[in-house]
């Protein structure tokens, strides 16, 4: 079985011992015969190997079963595996938010590439590969500078401290440039994904004058959804019981859109209590309903409130009778549906490249985005948390 090292870092294509230490995976020579012919390739996994822990890979298919081929690991009785792919390396996964393999990763023994394929044990003549790296390098350092991006460290470091729209666009250069330089211009899908929407998370910053979770960027949300699309509320409409200073000021300076994909709200009626709200039906309401206030309503028969008094944000579910906290704060609630809304912007122009294993990658990175900058309900020990659920909703097609 393959071997495994006592520290992994990727910096530049090459290995440091700088950060904390996380079990590689190497092979010895023995173990890449007769499989990879590939110089490059037999020094980088008898050397550097491959990480033993990555947020968007698992390599547990190679230190399990050691290499083997697509015709080894499907079987193949009938002969309908594709001729391309018969001795391509199985040697890891891409990853869904709770570290299922959903796509195997495969290498070229021979030229030392690296793809994706879905594996259909019945219908092997479906599987096709799709491009993700031209070396084991180039896909370690894509994985290490998405890393670095998500975390402000390394080469993104100088991004500490700095927010707003101007960050985010100079993240997303920079990543890109790391891609673009890897790959001679022809970026994977997968690494767009990862270009185009975890810099997202350095729009707005820790809150400090807004007495909220975030600081939003003036004008973010005008920007967004256009001023005129943008809802103001002003005293008279806000319920006696919205007694939480942060919250009013947000909704009477900065707003909430009309119509934020899966949020809208009445920009011409005052905000009602949930037991205002719900007075003519004749289902239970959840304790303290009258300090509950609509903001507005979600898909899907919910309801999205605000506690008056400590300006948590939470989901009615009108079907179940339900209550789930939804945000921390009015800040981060405007921050998820901007996010939710620059997602359609980037899912548009990828239409043409996703299928449905990069669906799943996308619903990941907008979690990992929105857990970073606001962890309730994101966390994968949650009960249960809308958000999370629509945007994993493959059938429904949410993003």
């Amino acid at each position: 079985m393959p071997g495994q090292g006592t520290a992994y870092e990727a910096h530049g294509g090459a290995m440091s011992t700088t950060d904390a230490a996380v079990a590689a995976i190497r092979l010895t020579e023995d173990e890449l015969q007769p499989y990879i012919s590939h110089v490059s390739t037999r020094r980088w996994l008898s050397g550097p190997g491959l990480p033993g822990d990555s947020d968007l890979f698992t390599f547990e298919e190679l230190r399990r079963e050691g290499l083997r081929t697509v015709a080894d690991a499907t079987g193949d009785p009938a002969g309908l595996l594709r001729e391309e792919l018969r001795d391509q390396l199985v040697i890891g996964g891409l990853t869904d938010l709770h570290g299922r393999e959903r796509e195997s990763v495969l290498l070229d023994g021979v030229t030392g590439e690296v793809s994706t394929t879905a594996f259909f044990p019945a219908r092997p003549d479906l599987m096709d590969r799709t491009p993700l790296a031209p070396s084991l390098p180039t896909l370690v350092r894509f994985a290490a500078a998405t890393d670095e991006l998500t975390e402000v460290r390394g080469q993104f470091a100088a991004y500490a401290g700095r927010f707003g729209p101007t960050a985010v666009e100079d993240a997303t250069r920079q990543l890109l440039t790391v891609f673009e330089e890897g790959t001679g211009g022809d970026v994977p899908t997968f690494w767009k994904i990862a270009a185009l929407i975890r810099p997202l998370t350095l729009v707005a910053g820790p809150g400090t004058d807004s007495g909220l979770a975030l600081d939003l960027p003036p004008r973010l949300l005008d920007q967004e959804f256009g001023r005129s699309h943008v809802v103001r509320f002003e005293d008279i409409d806000f319920p006696s019981t919205l007694t939480h200073a942060p919250t009013r000021r947000f909704l009477a300076e900065t707003g909430l859109p009309e119509d934020g994909v899966l949020f809208h709200t009445d920009p011409d009626a005052p905000l009602p209590t949930l037991a205002e709200h719900r007075a003519d039906h004749l289902t239970a309401l959840p304790p303290r309903a009258g300090h509950l206030i609509v903001l507005g309503h979600l898909i899907e028969d919910n309801t999205l409130v605000v506690d008056g008094e400590t300006g948590e944000v939470l989901n009615w579910s009108e079907r179940e009778g339900t209550l789930h906290p939804l945000n921390t704060d009015i800040s981060t609630l405007a921050f998820t549906l901007w996010l939710l809304h620059r997602e359609r912007r980037i899912d548009e122009s990828l239409a043409h490249e996703l299928t449905n294993t990069l669906y799943v990658q996308v619903a990941k990175t907008m979690i990992r985005a929105l857990s970073t900058i606001d962890p309730t309900g994101t966390t994968t020990d949650a009960d249960w948390h809308y958000w999370t659920e629509l945007f994993q909703d493959e059938v429904g097609g949410v993003l």
